[in-house]
C-alpha cells in the first residue's frame, strides 16, 4: 500500500510534500433524488501545497499516475491499491519465461481458488500464501 496520503487530513508526502489533503465539497449534488449521485462519488480530494488533485489520477498499466493538466508532466506514479475484498494482484516481470503474480484476497479463500486465476501456461509455484496475501511465480515460456 502507498504511503501517499488520499483522505481528508492525512498528510499528502508525494514528492516529500508535507501539506494536508482536503476534499472540495459536492457541487449539485442529486443524492435526494438517486443516492449516490455523480456528484458525491466524483474525486474530490485535493492538496494545496503541492497542487495535486485526485480528479487528475490515472490508471495506467496497474499504477495511479497524476498528470499536470497544464504540461502534461506526470506529478506522481505509484502502484494502484489492491482491493483485499477479492482476490486481486499485480503482474511484475520476473525473468524471460516467468513472471510474479503478487496480490491480496480476502479471508475463506482457498490457495486453490488463487491458483486458478494467477496459473502461468507452463503452471508455477508459490513463494509465499497467508495472512490474505500472496506471491506466485508463473511459468510462461
Amino acid at each position: 500500500m502507498s504511503d501517499f496520503g488520499y483522505c481528508e487530513g492525512d498528510t499528502c508526502r508525494r514528492n516529500g510534500c508535507k501539506g494536508a489533503i482536503q476534499m472540495r465539497k459536492a457541487e449539485n449534488c442529486s443524492c435526494h433524488i438517486s443516492p449516490p449521485c455523480s456528484a458525491c462519488t466524483a474525486p474530490r480530494h485535493f492538496c494545496d501545497a503541492c497542487e495535486w488533485d485526485e480528479a487528475d489520477d490515472e490508471v495506467i498499466n496497474d499504477f495511479i499516475v497524476n498528470v499536470d493538466k497544464s504540461t502534461g508532466n506526470y506529478r506522481s506514479w505509484e502502484p494502484r491499491p489492491l482491493d483485499p475484498t477479492k482476490i486481486d494482484y499485480r503482474i511484475k516481470s520476473h525473468t524471460n519465461s516467468s513472471q510474479i503474480c503478487e496480490g491480496v484476497y480476502p479471508e475463506g479463500t482457498t490457495i486453490d481458488e488463487v491458483r486458478k486465476l494467477v496459473i502461468g501456461t507452463f503452471g508455477g509455484r508459490f513463494e509465499r500464501f497467508g495472512g490474505g496475501k500472496f506471491k506466485y511465480i508463473a511459468y510462461t515460456d
